[in-house]
């Protein structure tokens, strides 16, 4: 029953997650996409390999992925001022409107899992999350 309920939850998720993200706005982009630009953030520009460990990707790995999003206007790419051979990755206009609309979903999934829980079943709810963050951490070295 509880597996049932797990898994059936987490394809859900992806798919209401994709269907999120392709709207007509932003139907040139992939899920895959909006996770990069999501660890690129909206602050400073970030480096390639610090956006890379984010992601659990190769540096060669996310450069393909960041030159279709610079084609797609959606992020930007330049050395660093302080050292020649780091590129740095930050969003344009464009990709920080995609950054917020992806937020704004993950707010409300958010709002929506709490509505209703007490004090003492969010904690417990978190703590089954972590224990499942803890364990695809593991399952995944």
């Amino acid at each position: 029953m509880y597996r049932d309920t797990l898994i059936q939850l987490f394809n859900e998720i992806l798919h209401m997650e994709e269907k999120t993200v392709i709207t007509d706005r932003f139907r040139d982009i992939s899920n895959n996409d909006m996770h990069i630009i999501e660890a690129i953030g909206i602050s400073e520009p970030r480096s390639m390999s610090a956006v890379a460990g984010d992601l659990s990707v190769t540096v060669g790995t996310l450069t393909i992925a960041i030159n279709n999003l610079v084609k797609k206007s959606y992020v930007k790419r330049v050395r660093s001022e302080k050292d020649r051979r780091v590129v740095l990755v930050s969003l344009s206009d464009k990709g920080k409107q995609a950054y917020r609309h992806h937020q704004k979903f993950q707010d409300e999934m958010v709002e929506a899992t709490l509505h209703g829980l007490d004090e003492e079943q969010t904690q417990t709810l978190i703590q089954a999350l972590e224990n499942l963050r803890g364990f695809f951490y593991e399952y995944g070295k």
